[in-house]
């Protein structure tokens, strides 16, 4: 298995990584393994662009039918006398 070093990392981002393993009940190398674990393995099934994730996530839900106002007919602006 192939191993790594994190350096520079902030005070406070470690902090929080070593609360969050001791609530888990392991070490922090344990508990960076399992963030690192499920950050990956959900990566190549994002969608590549905002309109398929919202597709996706609303097009369980079924479709929706909307009423269209009646609309009046354009103006024709250009056929007044503005004098």
């Amino acid at each position: 298995m192939a191993s790594m070093t994190i350096q520079n990392l902030d005070d406070a981002l470690k902090q929080r990584l070593r609360m969050r393993a001791a609530s888990h009940g392991r070490s922090m190398e344990d508990e960076a393994r399992d963030i690192l674990r499920a950050a990956l393995s959900t990566a190549g099934q994002r969608p590549t662009n905002l309109a398929r994730a919202i597709r996706a996530r609303i097009e369980p839900l079924g479709g929706v039918e909307l009423k269209l106002p009646a609309r009046d007919p354009i103006r024709d602006f250009l056929a007044r006398d503005y004098s």
